[in-house]
């Protein structure tokens, strides 16, 4: 062979040899997509899906199921990010929500729809109505705890359900399987559960990262619980490339606990089977979320909470 044909066979081997490290980078350095020094990557998932459609659930900030709500505190507010007057509400009476007062009559105490509010105590405001069964809050009241309110609540709670129902694994199959701990990961918009069938979010902030798409959707699969945060340490939901709250939902086949020690800020509807739990008694202002929290069975509980819910 001469030296033209020996420099041809070298190129061809180093060719075939670059090629062979590329596919096999699981081996030298790490699995494919892994990061800079063979940093493990998460996955992309398969598309989530159009986000579900909310229906009379989506004014709804809080939703305590027929177990009611129950807020401590005097930092909680709960309104439309967008200005949007919100409400609150359980298909219960209206004697099993504490703690709150709305707008849909002038806010003067004694006077006003307020349920069970003590001053310095528990005082949450709604900028919307706050829709249960009868009776009405107050005498000073005669627009909620009516026949309408209740069926306002009760209209919510079918949508609420409507819509659990459509983030189950068995309307939305294929979710891609990884670790509990979301803490410290940045994930692609998708279709996420976890075998363990809790996620948690704790150790380190959850980055959500849209890659410029304004419309895309993660959903997040539980068949028990959601934990976020630890112990005297808050830990929050970052968006970014465009990512929007109201593209996020969480499917908690239990109960959902919320930033326990206070703090913290939380994003995407929270549909819980069981209850949610924002912050502990005795903490300051204030545990965020961007999004919704509904119960279908139990009760929301709060302690100076901000909910800023997203237009649909």
């Amino acid at each position: 062979m001469d030296k033209y044909g020996s420099k041809a066979w070298m190129w061809f081997a180093a060719s075939v040899l670059a090629t062979f490290m590329a596919g096999c980078d699981g081996i030298f350095g790490g699995p494919p997509g892994a990061g800079p020094g063979g940093t493990p990557a998460v996955p992309n998932p398969g598309p989530a899906g159009a986000a579900p459609a909310l229906g009379a659930a989506a004014p709804f900030g809080g939703f305590g199921g027929s177990a009611g709500m129950t807020n401590s505190g005097t930092s909680t507010v709960i309104t439309g990010a967008q200005g949007q007057p919100v409400s609150i509400g359980t298909t219960g009476a209206s004697t099993l929500m504490t703690g709150f007062h709305s707008n849909s009559v002038p806010y003067a105490p004694p006077a006003g729809c307020i349920y069970t509010e003590v001053a310095l105590a528990n005082i949450g405001a709604v900028s919307g109505a706050i829709n249960t069964d009868a009776p009405p809050p107050t005498v000073t009241c005669a627009v909620e705890g009516t026949a309408a309110t209740k069926a306002i609540a009760d209209a919510a709670a079918l949508a609420a359900n409507a819509a659990f129902i459509d983030l189950s694994p068995a309307a939305r199959p294929g979710a891609l399987l990884i670790p509990a701990q979301l803490g410290g990961q940045t994930l692609a918009p998708g279709l996420y559960a976890t075998a363990s069938g809790a996620f948690l979010i704790t150790g380190a902030n959850l980055t959500l990262d849209a890659g410029g798409n304004a419309n895309a959707v993660w959903v997040f699969q539980m068949a028990s619980s959601l934990t976020v945060g630890e112990a005297a340490v808050p830990r929050s939901v970052i968006l970014a490339g465009g990512a929007q709250p109201k593209n996020v939902f969480w499917q908690v086949g239990s109960a959902a606990t919320i930033n326990g020690t206070g703090g913290g800020t939380m994003v995407g509807t929270i549909i819980a089977n069981s209850g949610v739990t924002f912050s502990t008694a005795g903490n300051p202002c204030c545990t965020t979320l961007n999004g919704r929290a509904l119960s279908l069975i139990s009760s929301v509980t709060m302690v100076n909470t901000v909910i800023n819910v997203p237009a649909p």
